[in-house]
């Protein structure tokens, strides 16, 4: 089955209002998707993988506003336990989860695969996060979080890009 397809199936069995957004793929990259819709960085997410490189080998979904810069070097990494962490590749991404870069987002990850939330992205009304390929978004509240297995919501996760943030 295909990832889009998984992804709508895991959002119809939620308890929350969630709406389908097509996207042309060629447009599906965050800042070219929401100039070209109309979107507002702070009102889009994006679904980042960061793999341990040492220590317990685990992979984590970070979710973050599109107008910051996950704090890899620092929170990510004491998170993970980790002396080394990098971000996945498109490769590792689509190995792992099946969905592309464009597309990745928290629903339908594999199972037990964790996902922090930067605590910034449930201050939004709604956000917009990757369907599963690159020809869909999908807008939900952030109250969604509530509703999936294994999220945790992360103070500093990731920081206002103006501020200088690091990673990403």
């Amino acid at each position: 089955m295909d990832a889009g397809r998984r992804v709508r199936e895991a959002l119809a069995r939620l308890p929350v209002a969630t709406e389908i957004l097509p996207c042309d793929p060629d447009k599906a990259d965050t800042a070219v998707f929401c100039e070209h819709y109309g979107f507002a960085p702070e009102d889009s997410a994006n679904t980042i993988l960061v793999t341990a490189k040492t220590g317990v080998r685990r992979t984590v979904a970070c979710v973050l506003l599109a107008d910051s810069r996950l704090d890899v070097n620092h929170v990510v990494r004491k998170r993970l336990q980790a002396r080394r962490v990098s971000f996945a590749s498109s490769m590792q991404t689509r190995e792992l989860t099946g969905m592309e870069v464009g597309g990745v987002t928290p629903f339908a990850l594999p199972e037990g695969m964790q996902v922090w939330v930067d605590a910034r992205v449930m201050q939004r009304e709604r956000i917009v996060l990757g369907g599963g390929s690159r020809d869909a978004k999908v807008i939900v509240p952030p109250a969604v979080f509530e509703h999936l297995a294994n999220v945790s919501v992360i103070d500093g996760l990731a920081r206002p890009a103006a501020t200088g943030g690091t990673g990403n």
